[in-house]
This record gives structure tokens, sequence and C-alpha cells, in this order.
């Protein structure tokens, strides 16, 4: 079906309500008028309409209809004006919950509420086109039909905007809507003269100079009218009153344009001939933008966001201007990519290109202030210095007039704070402005519509193409292994690539694996890529961000750098630094306003590599050792307490063990069920392992020797194997340790570790043999648990081995021990155990018998998950036995639970359905 125009309350057709604020508010439907109710609520509309793209948040509805003192109930009465705007527009609440965002008239995304485009027709959309159709036509020297543009444009206007609206007089939005008309009427004037029409548009002058007493520009305009058309003593009259006022109220003389005005009037130049006439002038064009740099590479989808950004500047409603917020950390190519795609499209913007650096992260820690950056641009504007306000507000609304109507691209780079940036921010809607900053510049993105565009690392083929522009393809493609590694050691981070690229063009005889060499050195690799100045050193980038950071956020900092990565949860952080989740998710929300760390998964916080290595290098220069291995031992306490929780949710039956209890500053996350459990080890399993390795490696022995029994549990097998896998040579000596310190039961739990690893790595002899060994400890000790587990993880690899007569010897001692303990958890396993067995011997009644009796332990024990490892065995039994119906259905039931769980699974078992065929048979153990 296609799209229904908006329908009333009656089911009839309703077409678009139109809005006149080009003086009293007056609102028309069809040509027959509207009440648009009360005032405040015509204010809302009349605001909704002047920032139709920007959109208005609440608080910006509050502080315009009651300023500094709004009721209690402001924010209720607001939602009221905006129900019955929404009535207006022919959508009542009712209908504008069941409407989706995109197709409301008046839509609320959470933070703004913004009028769709065509919901509103208004005169000031009219007025828009007419002047930009004017603009065009007198810079294509069709003067006659740009007056006519022009005065239909003015037409439009019966008072000044909102005139009968008190509240908003004064509004920002208003002011520059009236600045927008002053600045129309002026360049009316100018084209005007050239084509000898000054009678056209003097009433326009006479009107404008009453409202602008002044205005210079404005009267002197007025002045060459006046004498144009006969009236030189008046025009000369006004000329004295204006300078008189001048000197007056400001202290200051006429300026240039007037003075100009002043000698022609007084020559009787005002109205040369056509064939004496000079080429109006046209105003300086800046090209400040810096040398584009030489060597860029990628950002080519944040290139098109720019552009399509650049695309909107055409239509834009009246008084907005496109801004976007370029930010991510430092080195990652903010400035690049500005003035790169700037020199790109600078020719669309005829006007000009004004650029400061704000130096808001530099080496002389002095910011620019955005007084004296408006004076910079003031001056690239050619304003002379005697027409220049001595107030900073007064030169901000100088430069604003000046752009007011040219279409300039503006580059404020470097900025530190939103504080800078806005002063600088013009008010013509034909303008772009770029913003970079290494600090998240929300405000700008939440009250001004700032369109962020954040950059990450470069991707691997970008950082290569980089590596290559700068010492020639040949030697990447002669060497691209060791090219590809020497990115990835500089973290694909453009600066660190630059500076590793000039190395090499300073050596071209070095080779790159020389470099690479260097770089693989964690604790030198900074030293490595410094080129010599502040600039071209990653860790001096790094430390004007730093630098910055409120004391708790450096320490947040520091002792991130502790953490092995590669990421962190905020409970973890919390326990990391010793304070309250609180306090960390504070320290880490300033990280990522400073671009230090990035929150690259919904509560997962990480930072690339040369970052850690500086964040390490200040907790080693600015904390003592014993403060680095404390949090360190936070850390670790953290993740074993939490993982031994997890662990004896998902197999109450895990070996016990003795942990210490946390002190009062290691926060272990609470473990809510199976599910929770489940997904937090899934979450972790990385930072698991490198917190495993961390801790071998550190000396934090009973950290690691608890952590992977805890991480060996039913559901993180694989998890806890490949942690183990990575530290065999290390684990490999731990029984003889134990025995070293008679600790039987450990030197046992150790033999079953290495048979398990052994078995993952399908070297089932070898797992055979350290669980035997592991059988005759728990012997010797009496431990009847372990001896069950021994003797299922025994039958289990004598079954794998292919000697099913030996598997079920072993298996049946090992359930005859679980079921004299109440092991339930055991007797699940080895009744597994034993039907695969039966399986491969072709006893397939057996074996079902087998798994019935694993699924009902498991179903009794509310295990769904290992239930579907059952159902899948029954499955693949009734398959081999030829019931392919029992085999679907025992499948089906294993699908949908893993469905239910979300768990990945379910696909290889949704591909066994589909072809009918038993996977791999597996077991959890």
């Amino acid at each position: 079906m296609g799209d229904r125009p908006d329908q009333g309350g009656d089911g009839s057709s309703r077409t678009e309500l139109r809005l006149a604020i080009l003086g009293p508010v007056a609102g028309s439907r069809g040509g027959v008028p509207v009440a648009l109710g009360p005032v405040r609520q015509r204010a809302v509309l009349t605001l909704l309409v002047l920032h139709a793209d920007a959109g208005l948040s609440r608080a910006d509805i509050v502080d315009a209809l009651w300023g500094g003192n709004p009721p209690g109930t402001a924010v209720t009465m607001v939602h009221g004006y905006i129900s019955r705007i929404r009535g207006l527009l022919g959508h009542d609440e009712r209908v504008c919950a069941a409407t989706p965002r995109s197709k409301r008239a008046l839509s609320w995304d959470g933070a703004r509420y913004r009028l769709a485009p065509g919901a509103v027709e208004s005169d000031l959309t009219e007025f828009a086109t007419l002047s930009d159709l004017a603009d065009r036509a007198s810079a294509g020297g069709d003067a006659a039909q740009a007056c006519q543009r022009y005065e239909q444009s003015l037409r439009l206007w019966r008072a000044e905007p909102a005139a009968d609206i008190e509240l908003l007089q004064g509004h920002p939005a208003v002011i520059e809507l009236s600045q927008r008309r002053t600045a129309l009427i002026v360049d009316y004037a100018a084209t005007a003269e050239t084509a000898d029409r000054h009678e056209q548009v003097l009433g326009h002058l006479q009107a404008l100079a009453g409202r602008a007493p002044l205005h210079e520009r404005v009267h002197a305009r007025l002045m060459i009218a006046l004498a144009a058309t006969g009236q030189q003593a008046t025009a000369l009259g006004i000329y004295e009153n204006l300078r008189r006022r001048l000197d007056h109220e400001l202290g200051m003389p006429p300026g240039r344009e007037l003075a100009e005005a002043y000698l022609r009037v007084l020559r009787q130049q005002a109205a040369p001939s056509a064939a004496q006439r000079p080429a109006p002038a046209r105003p300086p064009v800046p090209r400040q933008l810096p040398v584009a740099p030489r060597h860029f590479a990628g950002r080519a989808r944040e290139q098109r966001m720019l552009s399509d950004l650049l695309d909107q500047t055409a239509g834009q409603a009246p008084g907005t201007v496109v801004i976007s917020a370029i930010g991510g950390t430092a080195g990652v190519g903010k400035t690049a990519l500005a003035v790169h795609w700037a020199h790109r499209v600078a020719d669309r913007f005829p006007d000009g290109q004004l650029y400061v650096n704000l130096r808001g992260f530099d080496p002389s820690g002095t910011p620019v202030a955005p007084a004296d950056a408006t004076r910079r641009f003031l001056d690239a504007l050619q304003v002379p210095a005697n027409q220049i306000p001595s107030s900073a507000e007064a030169q901000q609304s100088l430069y604003r007039s000046l752009l007011a109507g040219r279409r300039m691209l503006i580059v404020l780079d470097n900025a530190r704070d939103v504080g800078q940036v806005r002063p600088l921010l013009p008010g013509g809607p034909r303008c772009l402005v770029l913003v970079t900053s290494r600090n998240q510049l929300t405000g700008l993105v939440a009250a001004e519509g700032a369109h962020p565009v954040t950059l990450d690392l470069l991707s691997p083929a970008d950082a290569r193409e980089l590596l290559a522009r700068r010492i020639g393809p040949e030697r990447i493609a002669a060497e691209l292994d060791v090219a590809t590694e020497l990115t990835g050691l500089c973290a694909r981070l453009p600066l660190a690539v630059s500076i590793a690229a000039a190395r090499v063009a300073m050596h071209p005889h070095l080779p790159l694996a020389t470099l690479v060499s260097e770089l693989r050195d964690a604790t030198g690799r900074l030293d490595v890529l410094d080129a010599g100045e502040a600039a071209s050193s990653v860790r001096a980038v790094f430390s004007w961000s730093y630098q910055d950071l409120s004391q708790p956020a450096a320490r947040m900092f520091r002792l991130l750098g502790v953490h092995p990565g590669p990421d962190i949860t905020v409970a973890a952080a919390a326990s990391l630094a010793g304070v309250s989740p609180g306090q960390a998710r504070q320290g880490l929300s300033q990280l990522i306003r400073a671009s230090l760390i990035a929150e690259h998964l919904p509560g997962r916080f990480a930072f690339h590599d040369l970052l850690r290595a500086y964040a390490a290098e200040r907790a080693g220069a600015e904390d003592g050792e014993a403060q680095r291995r404390a949090a360190a031992r936070r850390m670790l306490d953290h993740y074993l307490h939490t993982a031994y929780a997890a662990a004896l949710v998902l197999n109450p039956h895990l070996d016990q063990i003795t942990v210490a209890p946390p002190e009062p500053t290691r926060r272990p996350e609470p473990m809510m069920g199976y599910e929770r459990a489940l997904a937090w080890f899934e979450a972790e399993h990385r930072v698991l392992l490198a917190v495993l390795g961390h801790a071998v490696s550190a000396g934090f022995d009973t950290h690691a020797w608890q952590l992977p029994l805890t991480m060996a549990t039913v559901t993180t097998q694989q998890i806890a194997m490949a942690a183990a896998c990575r530290a065999r040579r290390r684990y490999g000596q731990a029984p003889d340790l134990y025995r070293q310190l008679g600790d039987q039961a450990g030197e046992g739990r150790a033999q079953i570790r290495l048979g398990l690893i052994s078995m993952e790595q399908g070297q089932y002899r070898e797992s055979l043999s350290h669980t035997e060994r592991a059988l005759a400890v728990y012997r010797c000790v009496g431990f009847q648990p372990g001896q069950a587990r021994a003797l299922n993880n025994i039958g289990w690899c004598y079954a794998q081995l292919g000697d099913y007569q030996q598997a079920l010897a072993h298996c049946q001692q090992a359930i005859a021990l679980a079921q004299e303990i109440g092991d339930h958890h055991g007797q699940a396993n080895t009744w597994d155990s034993l039907g695969y067995a039966h399986h491969h011997l072709g006893q397939y009644p057996q074996a079902i018998a087998c798994y019935q009796r694993a699924l009902a332990i498991l179903h009794e024990e509310g295990d769904r998950f290992r239930q579907t490892n059952i159902l899948s065995h029954i499955g693949d039994t009734h398959h081999a036995r030829g019931e392919r119906q029992a085999a679907i259905q025992a499948w089906q039931q294993a699908l949908a639970i893993l469905d239910d769980l979300g768990h990945p699974a379910a696909e290889e078992v949704g591909a066994r359905l589909r072809g009918a065929q038993p996977a791999k048979v597996a077991q959890i153990r």
C-alpha cells in the first residue's frame, strides 16, 4: 500500500498547516484561519519552525518561555503545548503513539523535538527560497531578476518576526532572522545600484535605518540611494547625524564604508553612468586552510559522511548551520582528515575558508581564547582595525554579520571544549563548520545539532596504504608480512605509523624487520615512536590529553595499564582501583570524553596497545611498586571470586577450593542464575586468558592455580582449555609442586586438569596417563568424588581410543561411586559416557537407556543447556539405528532449548536437522 495523507479526526484528508511568522504569528489551513492557541503555545510552534532542522530540547523551550524562573510545572506545561501542537498538525497523541517516529509530523528522539520536513508550510521557507534565488541571480549578473526576487522576499515581511509574542523578542533565533532581513536589504541595495533602481529599494532602506540607527552599512547604502534620487542634502545630513551619534555613544569615528559613501555623495558620484560605474566590490575571500597532508590514506566512510553533510547545507532551514564534530584519540588523524577533505571541497565554498588551530591540546598548554580567534577571523575578512569593536561580544556579532549570507567553510581545529567553539559558530545557513577535538563535544551535538564523526584506528589495509604512501609500495610488496606486523605494533594509529615510516625513510637501508624487532618490546615502544619533537612523539601527544584529566581519572588511566586487557567492565575497574562502581564509572566516563578509552561494546571499555603502554609507563613513574601490585591483586581477586561464583552456579559439584574472602575494595559481580553465569564467562573469556597469564608471569601463584579450576566448568570448558593450553608449559610442573608441598588433593586436581588439556588437544593417551595418576592419588587420600570423576574421564579416553569395553568397565565403576556419594552432576556425565560406548558397540537400546537416565538427572537439576547435549546424542543414536523420525524429534527438542537460551550451538543442531546427519559427538566434562 502507498503512503496516505494525514487524516483528521473524522477521517477526512487534511492539508498542511501554514504558519506566518514574518510579523505577528498567524496560522491557516487551505486559506482558512486556524487558531494557534495561547501565547506560549504559539511561541513553541514558532521556535519549532525556526529550529526545524536542529530541533528543540525541553530545556530550550523552558528557557525561552520562562527564562531563569520557570514554574514547577514547566515540563508538564511544555508536554501540553506539544500535545496540542500535534493536534494542530493533524496527529493527536493517540495517533502519534501508533505512528513510526520517521512519519510523525512532530517527533521526539529522546533529546529534542523536531518537525518533519514539510510538516508546516511557512513564509520563512518562502523567504529563504526567494533570498537564495536573488543571491544567485545577482552573482550571475542578472541584476533585474535579482531585484525582483529581493522585492518578493521582502514583501513577505509584515513586521518584526513574531511581533505579537513579546517573550520571543530578544531570542537568538528571532534576532538572527531580523539580521538576515537586514543583510538582504543591504545586498538588495548594492544590486539595485548596478541596475539604477535606487527608488525601488529606498523605502526599505529608510525603514531599516530607523530600526538600526547605528548600522553604518545600512546608512551608507541609504545615503547613496538618496543622492542617486536627487536628495544629496538629505544624504549628507544623515551622515552628519550618524557621525555625531557614533562619537557620542560609541566613542568611535565613522568606518571606511560610511566615509567612502560620504565622499561619493559630496563629489556627486553616487550615481555614475553605466559606462563609468565600477564593478561592485567583492568581499574578501580568505583561503586559510593549511597545506593538505601529502600522505593521506583511508577514511573513505568518514569522508562520505562529511560530503553528505555538505549536501545538506543547500537545503538548510533558516538560522541553522551544519556542524560536524570530528573526534577521536590523540594521533588518530582528526586534523589530517579535516584538512584533506576541506581541500577536496574548497571550490564549493566560493566565499572562502577560515581556519584556526585552537590549541586545545598543545605543548604550550595555553588554548586560544575565543575572542582571539574571532579577531583573527575579522582580520582574515579584512575588517579595518578602527572598525573592530572593543568588546568580545560585539566582535562576535560583527563576525556573524559578515558571514550572514556567505557560503564559507570554517575549520575549528584542536578544540578543547564546547565553550571554546560555541562563540565561533556562524549564524548563516550556508556555512559549514568542521570542529576537531580529542574531547567528546557532547554539548555541541545536543544543543547545536552537530553531527559527530568519531575516528577509530585505521583498518589493516588502510594502515599499510599509509605506510606505502610514505616509504613506497615496493618496500611493502617486498616485506608484506613484516609491514603488516609493523603497522600492528603501531596500533594502526596514523601518527605512530607516520613516525615509523619517517624512521624508515631516514634510513633507506634499514630493513623493516629491524624496526619491527625494536617495536616488539612493549616497554620501549614509545621510545622508538619518537621523532625528536613534541608533535612527532606518540608519548608527548598522549601526554597533552593525560595532563588535562582530573586526579581520579588520571589514576584510573594509569591503573588500566596494570590490567592485561583486552577490555574491562565498570565492576572490574572498580575493583582494580579500589573505588565504588559509581566512582569507577565517573573515571571511565572522563576517559571516554578525553578519547583515552572507548566503550567498544556496551559496558566494555578498551584502548589500543600504545595507550596501554603509555598508561603502564605513567603507572611506573607515578605509582610505587607496592601500589601497582596491590591493584593487580584487587583485579585478580575480582576475576577469581566472580569466576568461582559463576562456576558454582553452572556446576554445583565443582571441586571445592578455598578462596580467601574478598576485601571491601574487591567487588565480585553477583551471579543471578544459570544464564547470567554463562553470559559472564562468554563475555569475559578473553580477559580471563589474559588475567591468567598475568597471574603466572607476575608471581601470583594462588590465583595462577585457582583460576583454571574455576574456568574448567561445564559450559566454559573450551575457554578454560584455551587458557590452559597457552600456559601448558608453566602448568606442567604443577603436580610436582603440589607433591613437594605435600598437597595430594592439589596434585590430583592438577593431574585431572592436565588430562583435560591433553583431551582437548586430541592427545588421549597422554590424557589417559595424567588421569590414571590422578586416580591413584585420589584413591590414596580416599577422595571419592575425585575417583568417580577420574574413572569417568579414563573411560572416555578409552572410548576415544576405540577400546569401548575398557570404557564400559571404568565408567561402570564411576557410576557406582557417583551414585554412592550422591553426585548427580557426575552421574549425568558418566551415563553420557556409557551411552557413547554402547552406541559405538552397536548396542543402541542400551545407549538410549543410558542417555535417558542422564537426561532425567539433568531435567531434575534444571540444567537445560546440558540437556541439549544429551538430546543431540539420543538423536544421533536413533539416526544410527535408522529411526529417522525419532532422531529428528530429539534434535528438535535440543534446538528449541538452545533457541530459547540464545546459544550459538543452535546453528549446529539446526544444520544437523537440515541434513538429518549426526554431528561429531562431544561431551562437556
